[in-house]
Formats: C-alpha cells, structure tokens, sequence
C-alpha cells in the first residue's frame, strides 16, 4: 500500500491550529505522519496545546514498518502525551520490542502501564482493551468479510464515540467498536452509511454515569480533531 499524506506533509503549527486544538475534546495524531520529520515538530506542539486545553489525545500505531523506522518519536509522543492508543497485535508487539511470541494480550498489559486505554486489535480473533495493566477480551463480532480495508479505524471509532459519551463499561464499548468494524468489513469501502451508524448508536444504551478508566473523565461534548 501506498501512503500520500497530502497537506499534512507540510502543515505548520499556527495560531488557526492552536486554536481548533484548543476546543477539541479528543486530538488524534495519525501515527502515518511520523514519516515526516517537519510534521513530528507540529505534532509535539499540537499536543501540547491539547494538554494545556485539557483533550485527551489519541495515537494510532498505523504501520509496523513506520514503528520500526521510528521507533523513539513515536514513543515521544505516546510516552508523554497519548491518552489512548490504538494498534493492532503486530504493531503492539513492535512498540513493546515483543516477538512474534508474544500474546497481544501481553502486549495490551504491558502497553496500558504507559497509556491509561490502549486498544489492540486482532483480526477475527477479536480485540482487547487495556486499563492499568490488565486487559478485557473483546470477541469478534460475527460477519463474512467483503472488504477488511478500514477495520481498524472503524473499530478505533467505536472506542472514540463510547469515551466521548462517557460510557463507563469497557466491555460494552469494546463490543460497540466491534460491531462498528463488522459493519464496515461486511461492506464494499470504508464508509460506515449514515443509517448503519444511527442504529448502531441506538442499538446500545450506555450508563452515561462514573467511569471504569480516567479517560472517560471529563470529556463533555462530541468534537475530535485529527492530525
């Protein structure tokens, strides 16, 4: 596959970024764009920024070859700023320096003692959510592919949409994340259709109150950025 990262190959950190970021309630940072030494320098500030306005911020690993080519800056970023962590079980293991050996699970734990939530994917074998070094199993949710481009991102929304609506239950967020991938593979693109994701929100009634993980705190209305 083929990367183009477009303008996000020469943003600059100005005062228009600063201040989208500084409304922001959740600041994604694509972890793609540690390709890009100007764009790592933007992203330190864009996150700094983010901590100063109180976001949480989120880092997806994106590439196993990417980790291996950078494997400090992302530590940088994840090490000091991340407050969720997506990756799949490869890109886990590459971050934690594990071999093939390793279980995702053990990357999960091992990677939630530096990230309050980390999210780890692993295909149809499902998925786990780790939270101060323990880690809850997600089981896949059933469906017969059509196209897996996209998965992880559609399963990375689940997670977003559930800390934004400040659920509480980590297994029915996990559950949620599923079913949104299941949704998304089951189909020809990557675009989660407009009906499918209303009924996906509406098939789910979440406790809105306490939290099982400091990331659900204090995040009030549904606005995320993303670098």
């Amino acid at each position: 596959m083929l990367a183009y990262q477009g303008t996000s190959s020469t943003i600059n950190y100005d005062s228009c970024l600063a201040g989208i970021v500084s409304k922001t309630n959740i600041f994604v940072v694509e972890g793609y764009l540690f390709e890009l030494p100007d764009t790592i320098k933007t992203i330190i500030r864009a996150c700094e920024e983010a901590c100063r306005s109180g976001a949480l911020i989120a880092v997806t690993a994106s590439d196993v070859s990417c980790i291996e080519r950078h494997y400090d800056d992302y530590w940088e970023i994840v090490g000091n700023y991340a407050d969720i962590l997506f990756a799949n079980s490869d890109e886990a293991r590459a971050l934690c320096h594990f071999s093939s050996k390793e279980s995702p699970i053990s990357a999960t734990r091992y990677l939630s003692h530096f990230v309050p939530l980390v999210s780890v994917t692993d295909g149809p074998k499902g998925s786990y959510i780790g939270v101060k070094g323990e880690a809850v199993y997600i089981p896949p949710s059933p469906c017969v592919p059509v196209d897996t481009c996209g998965a992880g991102d559609a399963y990375a929304s689940g997670i977003l949409y559930g800390i934004l609506r400040g659920v509480s239950d980590l297994k029915g967020m996990g559950t949620l994340a599923a079913r949104i991938a299941a949704t998304v593979v089951r189909q020809q693109g990557t675009r989660l259709r407009v009906q499918d994701a209303v009924d996906l929100a509406e098939s789910f009634a979440f406790n809105l109150e306490g939290s099982s993980s400091s990331v659900s705190s204090d995040v009030g209305s549904d606005h995320i950025s993303s670098l």
